[in-house]
């Protein structure tokens, strides 16, 4: 197939980031190959219906030069962490690669295996665990560590152990304080509206190849298959804590509200070996991804790397994480983590010292750039998060939203914006032809602008959209951030084949079964369709028949409360329900069996009919 054209503007802009970045430093190649022992052939993984999870050969087109429909840096990028297989970090411990998003580690015991963060899915875990098997013998897994509370980092567990293994002592499952909590509020609260904006960030839709999906910085994409959730065993609560498993003794260090809110490292000692989990990798991260979530707090970050660098640093040889390839040396170890460590604190203290002069989000965003040492190392760049996009989440943690500007303290909604704009600029067909003329000059971000608002106008404009949709075009071929070009990517995506939905879903039955009673209201309540309720005061007992706890309910002025309390003597209704059944009745299963109501049968039926779904296919670059 024919290579797209590409606009002069990104093919200059290429041509320059190839003559300003050191392409001749191998060092992350010789990193990243060091300790090659075999990989999986073919590189794609299967579920039991013979559907594909995981296919890591769909990216062997990364080979040579970067294309002009790619930036240099990304594709580089891309290159290291498309690696896959086995590899050896230290004698007894193996990190496969290359079989999702995350990696997963294996550090051998006096028995058997511990297992450190089983990727997305069970799929890619076993057929990860598999790999190892084959080359290291047939370990009985006796523990598994989750340094965090993301996904991609216990989503996979029944791939590597069971429940049943669990309960029976067998296994051991430790993380931080506060994991499942994290966890699960993060993949149901919010998760429908992440789920489908993380369809845009791992360009799920896209192709792979130089005009599609190249990977998304961190790891290629994210596996599709089970994601499984096992209440772990042992919390590690305080820095210091130590832990001897199967003959493994283990030094862990805190530290929550960095990348996740319940997150740690630990430390080796036999094999004077770090891991930093997501803290310290070879990209600079998100501090506010582009999927959503809380925003993080980068001085708390830093801080927690300075921490490392004083506890273990002259003690390491050898650092690894829960994504990219490992560093070996104590000077490059503690070289490497101070990079890190620089970049999170300069962007905090300087974005403040911006925000202090008066300045907002979005210019400071334009404004800021690194010191030439940390612009020079490879690991500072924004393959993941961004400069620009992580300034504006400091922005927006210490400041909100608004930027101070009274005139834009209550603009119109983007739909609305976009009417007024387009009749002020002279109609839809104008609007078009001043982007035509921004596109063609190679001022993309301002044609992206006005196309926005002439598509908001006038949805079905053809003209409007195909310009839209080369316009995200350029913008994905020129970005160095792998979730900017698949955001720009899936957006022209949706402009020319239309709205592709939300191809993966987090919020799986493991982690739902996890829900405690509150979070199980909590995310009724958010479900509430407010005026639909406005005229309901419902007073419901309920009982959880296998968890001997007894919740009040009501709902008035379209607000669900709930307390754990005694029975209300003066609820128009009890229901009587197991969680599990709870969970099927908030899924929409009324009519199975498992449900017992006293008193008013119509209450149950009122509170329902009044809840909301999330939709799974909201539109993003159209109205």
């Amino acid at each position: 197939m024919q290579e797209k054209k590409v606009i002069p503007t990104v093919e200059e802009a290429h041509r320059a980031l190839l003559g300003s970045l050191p392409f001749d430093d191998t060092a992350d190649f010789d990193d990243a190959d060091r300790g090659f022992i075999a990989k999986l052939e073919p590189g794609i993984v299967l579920d039991a219906d013979g559907n594909t999870v995981w296919d890591n050969d769909s990216y062997d087109f990364l080979a040579g030069a970067a294309p002009t429909t790619v930036n240099p840096s990304l594709w580089r990028q891309s290159q290291l962490v498309a690696k896959q297989g086995l590899f050896e970090v230290v004698d007894g411990i193996y990190q496969v690669r290359g079989l999702d998003l995350s990696n997963i580690t294996f550090v051998e015991g006096d028995t058997g295996v511990i297992v450190i963060d089983p990727l997305i899915s069970s799929e890619t875990a076993a057929a990860a665990l598999a790999l190892y098997r084959a080359n290291r013998g047939e370990r009985p897994v006796v523990a598994v560590i989750h340094t965090h509370s993301h996904v991609d980092h216990f989503g996979g567990i029944f791939g590597v152990t069971s429940q049943a293994d669990v309960d029976a002592g067998r296994v051991q499952v430790i993380a931080p304080v506060g994991f499942v909590h994290h966890a699960v509020e993060e993949n149901v609260y919010a998760g429908t509206a992440m789920a489908r904006r993380a369809g845009y960030m791992y360009g799920a839709a896209l192709d792979r190849g130089p005009e599609g999906a190249v990977g998304a910085g961190l790891g290629q994409t994210t596996s599709t298959g089970e994601v499984g959730l096992i209440v772990p065993t042992l919390d590690i609560s305080t820095t210091g804590e130590t832990h001897t498993i199967d003959g493994v003794e283990i030094e862990f260090q805190m530290a929550p509200g960095t990348e996740a809110p319940s997150e740690m490292h630990f430390y080796f000692p036999q094999h004077r070996a770090l891991c930093m989990a997501e803290n310290a990798t070879h990209t600079l991260h998100n501090l506010l991804t582009l999927r959503g979530a809380l925003v993080r707090d980068p001085h708390v970050w830093s801080s927690y790397l300075t921490e490392a660098i004083d506890t273990f640093g002259d003690r390491s040889d050898v650092v690894f994480a829960s994504h990219h390839w490992p560093t070996w040396g104590t000077e490059r170890i503690v070289g490497f983590l101070s990079t890190q460590r620089d970049l999170y604190a300069y962007l905090h203290d300087q974005t403040l010292r911006l925000l202090n002069q008066g300045y907002t989000g979005s210019e400071i965003a334009e404004m800021i750039e690194l010191p030439p040492a940390l612009a020079s190392a490879w690991n500072t760049h924004g393959y993941y998060g961004s400069i620009s996009h992580n300034v504006k989440a400091i922005y927006q943690r210490y400041m909100g939203w608004f930027d101070g500007n009274p005139a834009r303290l209550w603009p119109h909604t983007p739909a609305a914006q976009a009417e007024r704009y387009v009749k002020a600029l002279g109609g839809i067909d104008r609007v078009v032809e001043l982007a035509q003329t921004a596109f063609d000059e190679g001022d993309l971000r301002w044609a992206a602008t006005l196309l926005d608002h002439a598509v908001f106008a006038e949805t079905e404009h053809a003209g409007a959209r195909a310009l839209y949709a080369a316009t995200l075009e350029q913008l994905g071929f020129g970005a160095e951030n792998g979730t900017w070009r698949n955001f720009y990517l899936s957006g022209a995506t949706e402009l020319r084949d239309g709205n592709f939905g939300t191809p993966t879903v987090t919020s799986a039955p493991a982690i739902l079964a996890q829900l405690t009673p509150d979070q199980l209201f909590d995310s009724l309540a958010i479900s509430v369709d407010g005026p639909k309720a406005w005229d309901l005061d419902l007073r419901i007992n309920v009982s959880f028949t296998d968890l001997d706890a007894n919740y009040r309910v009501a709902l008035r002025n379209g607000v669900l409360i709930s307390r754990e309390k005694a029975l209300d003597p003066d609820a128009v209704a009890t229901v009587s329900l197991s969680k599990a059944r709870m969970l099927a009745l908030l899924a929409g299963d009324a009519e199975s069996p498992g449900i017992e109501t006293s008193g008013d049968a119509t209450v149950l039926p009122q509170l329902l009919a009044v809840l909301q779904s999330g939709d799974k296919a909201f539109n993003i670059v159209t109205p």
